[in-house]
Formats: C-alpha cells, sequence, structure tokens
C-alpha cells in the first residue's frame, strides 16, 4: 500500500505530467515567439522574511509553532509594507505572495533564489531574548530553533501560495545560523523542510539528502519534461576559508560536472539555479571609481580560481543549459557567464538596498526549455498601491524579439550606443527607485561616472577584464 506521501508524490508527478503534455500539445513553430507554445514561470529571490520587526510580538512567536505565525502577525499594529532600506515584514510578504499567486498561470514549477532570512537575525533574536554577551549554549539553541521556525513558516506561506507544483530553489548566504553562510548545521536541520515544503518530492529523496546536507546543492528532474534543475551553493564560492573550504568547493564542482555530463547523456536540457553569481560586485566596485570613472581594482563575487574552474565546467556543454537564474544583489540586471550562458538576476522582495520589491515572470518555451520574454512586476513604496504591478515587459521596452539569451547577447553593445535602451537599463535597475537611506549607507542612481563599471560587468567576469573595460571609458 502507498503510504500519503507516496501517494501525494504520485498525484504531483501525474499533474506535472498534465500540464508539461498540454504545453507540448499547443502547436508552434519552436523560435521563441509563439506565444501558443509558451508557459510561464514565476521567480522571486532575497525576501529576508524579518519577523522582528513588530517587536511586541516576539515572545509569543517564540513559544508558538511556525503554523500559528500567521495569526499572531495579524495582530499587529504594524499593517504598512517595509520602507526602503529594510527587510521584508508580513504585511509585504503577504502582498509579494497574492501577486505572485495572481501570476503563476500555468507554470509547472515556481523558482525561488535563495535568502530566506533576514539580515542580522542572529543578532536580532539575542538582543530580544535577552541574551548575555556571548550568548549561552541554551540562548543559541533557542536562537536555531526559532531561525527554523522563520523558515518553516515562509515555506508554509509560499505553499499555501503556490499549491502542488514544486519550488526549485537555491540556498543564499543569509540562509543560515551565523548569517553569512549556510554551515553545516543548517543544512542538516532545514534539509527536510526544504525537500518537503519546497521540493514537495520533486527528486531523489536520499540524493537530495546527501548532496544538501554535505555542501547545499542538489538536482531534481522537473516530472513529465526532459529538464534538469541543478541548485547550486554558489554562496561557498564567495568565501575562503582555507582548506577545508577548497574541498568543499572542489567537491560541488565535481559533482556538477558529472550532473552535466548526466544530463546531456540523457539528452536533458538544464536549467541553474544559484544565489551570488559570477563576476563583479559592479555597486562595490563603483564606490571606488576616480573623478573620471576608472578604478584600479575591482570587488569581485567570488573566490577566482572557483570561477575559473566553473566557466571551464560550462565551457564543456555548450547549448545545455539553457536558462540561469541568479540572486543576491536585489537589483534588475543580468550577466554574460561565457558565450551562450546568461545570468539574470530576479530583483529583490526586501528593499534593504533601496530597491523597489520586485519579482519576474518569464515565459518559456516548451519545445526548447529557453526564455522568449519576461516580464518585471514590482511594488512602489512611494505610492503604496494595493498590489505588485506590471512594471515593464522585455521584448516591448527593448524592442527585441526571440530567446533571451540571443537578445541580450544583442543588448550589450546597444547599451552604449542606443541612449533609450541605456536609460531602460538603468532606470529598472533599482525596480523603480533608487534614494539615500538615513542610515548613512547611499544607494545612488547609476551616474554616468559609474555606468562603466555596470555596463562593463555584463560581459566581463574576469577581474582585470572588467578594469580594463571600465578604464576604456
Amino acid at each position: 500500500m502507498n503510504t500519503p506521501f507516496e501517494y501525494k508524490k504520485f498525484c504531483l508527478f501525474f499533474l506535472m505530467g498534465l500540464l508539461i503534455f498540454s504545453f507540448a500539445g499547443c502547436t508552434g513553430t519552436g523560435n521563441g515567439t509563439n506565444t501558443n507554445n509558451n508557459f510561464p514561470v514565476v521567480v522571486f529571490s532575497d525576501v529576508h522574511f524579518n519577523p522582528f520587526y513588530d517587536p511586541s510580538l516576539f515572545p509569543a512567536l517564540v513559544v508558538a509553532g511556525a503554523d500559528k505565525w500567521a495569526g499572531i502577525f495579524q495582530t499587529s499594529k504594524i499593517t504598512a509594507p517595509s520602507e526602503w532600506g529594510a527587510d521584508t515584514n508580513y504585511p509585504l510578504l503577504a502582498l509579494a505572495l497574492s501577486s505572485i499567486k495572481q501570476n503563476l498561470g500555468a507554470s509547472p514549477l515556481i523558482i525561488y533564489t535563495g535568502d530566506i532570512l533576514g539580515h542580522d537575525f542572529p543578532q536580532t533574536f539575542f538582543k530580544l531574548y535577552g541574551s548575555q554577551n556571548p550568548p549561552s549554549d541554551a540562548d543559541v539553541a533557542a536562537m536555531k530553533s526559532f531561525a527554523n521556525k522563520a523558515v518553516a513558516f515562509f515555506m508554509e506561506q509560499v505553499r499555501s501560495t503556490v499549491g502542488d507544483i514544486p519550488v526549485m530553489f537555491a540556498i543564499g548566504n543569509s540562509d543560515s545560523y551565523i548569517g553569512a553562510l549556510p554551515e553545516p548545521s543548517f543544512l542538516s536541520n532545514t534539509a527536510e523542510l526544504y525537500y518537503i515544503n519546497f521540493l514537495n518530492g520533486a527528486a531523489d529523496h536520499q540524493a537530495f539528502l546527501t548532496t544538501f546536507t554535505s555542501g547545499g546543492y542538489y538536482s531534481a528532474d522537473l516530472p513529465g519534461t526532459n529538464l534538469m534543475v541543478i541548485g547550486l551553493n554558489t554562496v561557498m564560492f564567495n568565501y575562503d576559508f582555507g582548506d577545508i573550504e577548497k574541498s568543499a568547493v572542489d567537491a560541488e564542482l565535481a559533482w556538477f560536472d558529472s550532473q552535466l555530463a548526466s544530463a546531456k547523456a540523457a539528452g536533458k536540457k538544464v536549467w541553474l539555479l544559484m544565489h551570488i553569481p559570477p563576476g563583479a560586485d559592479k555597486y562595490e566596485t563603483a564606490q571606488s571609481v576616480d573623478a573620471n570613472g576608472h578604478i584600479t581594482t575591482a570587488t569581485m563575487m567570488w573566490n577566482q580560481d572557483y570561477q575559473t574552474s566553473f566557466l571551464q565546467i560550462l565551457s564543456k556543454y555548450p547549448g545545455l543549459i539553457t536558462h540561469t537564474f541568479a540572486a543576491h544583489t536585489h537589483m534588475d540586471e543580468y550577466r554574460i557567464m561565457s558565450p551562450g550562458n546568461m545570468a539574470y538576476t530576479t530583483p529583490g522582495i526586501a528593499p534593504y538596498f533601496g530597491n523597489n520589491p520586485a519579482f519576474k515572470v518569464f515565459t518559456f518555451s516548451s519545445d526548447t526549455l529557453k526564455a522568449n520574454d519576461y516580464t518585471s512586476l514590482n511594488y512602489d513604496l512611494g505610492t503604496l498601491p494595493a498590489q505588485f504591478n506590471s512594471y515593464y515587459t522585455f521584448s516591448t521596452t527593448y524592442s527585441m524579439q526571440g530567446f533571451l539569451n540571443d537578445s541580450l547577447t544583442q543588448l550589450y553593445p546597444q547599451l552604449t550606443t542606443d541612449s533609450t535602451k541605456q536609460a531602460s537599463y538603468r532606470g529598472s535597475y533599482f525596480s523603480g527607485h533608487s534614494y539615500s537611506n538615513p542610515t548613512g549607507n547611499e544607494f545612488n542612481q547609476i551616474t554616468n561616472t559609474t555606468w562603466p563599471v555596470y555596463l562593463c560587468g555584463i560581459r566581463n567576469m574576469e577581474q582585470q577584464e572588467l578594469i580594463e573595460c571600465v578604464n576604456a571609458y
């Protein structure tokens, strides 16, 4: 007899098969422009949920289970969404998930590219909990329990929004008890939450537990399709903790290579999910420009040795990865990792870096599993509308048709020569807002002086290449 979970999993696979069959059964040319042969995929990221936004609720949250949290938040007198410079509170989370639900369409999955927990999560907990410095072992255990409940609450809210479809994901740097790196204890304690509440069983259970608990990465085949989704832990590529960390990264990259080889042998296509993309930290690098807009160095997202190894692996499988989703910067941007391989950065829901909350709905061809368009939806914190609204659609704003990878390759040089397209790109970078934080952290609009950093950062993944590109202006 099937267990309830096995029965639920069977129903999920059957439903996914029906959805994909309906996509494949539509007529179309497969050239990326026929809407009758397309399907939507909602992608959102960087929620950085802050359960501490109303400190008066903290005592009740500590003792309550995650399934009771929504009711507790609904008693708060704080009903306005988060302001610029803050993480996501419950009112903003509810607005975002409501709008995501309205835009799901007949999607066979939804994608979340990391950072569930808010910034400074452990520090805020210890302050409200009344912990001494350093906190006791009991206080640390209480913080971890509270973090686990915050993760479970977020996942339950997402699950109730999207129904039974899988939530494919990547681990973020804030998905952690230490607030900077998804360490082993966090991965082991949350693995089942990610598998059941997010993936909803859409991966081999033991294979998932093996790779996720050891390094925070996994692969899953979308039922009824020839698509493999790979969720990498690229947060590891951002840190340098010596030989132990290098060994972990080497193991992840070797696994990544093997997964791509397996997908190629099986005739599958791959979607790649990551939190931190390769290339430059454009914002940090832009802060160092001189009066002429030139730089002497650049802040990079990854350890450059890891990036080199990653790009070498990509070069072995041309055309296999049809789409790469990234996050972390909270901004609307893209990067040409290598010829034909784009990393699409989804704007953050949290307006922490002065951005308006936003997410994207991509349109994919069921024939090729390539994206041919997307619409960005944002929430204007300056006007506080009733819901997220359509901000712009790529094909309309940039007057480009066809597969997005091709269009964005063509767009890069046009951002230099076409002032209208450049203005659109610069204007949408913060999803419609830029400001100065009263705490002193300034998040200014891209200026003519800093623009070469943001432009060159699209195509130049290596540090010296980027410096030379910027200084050529």
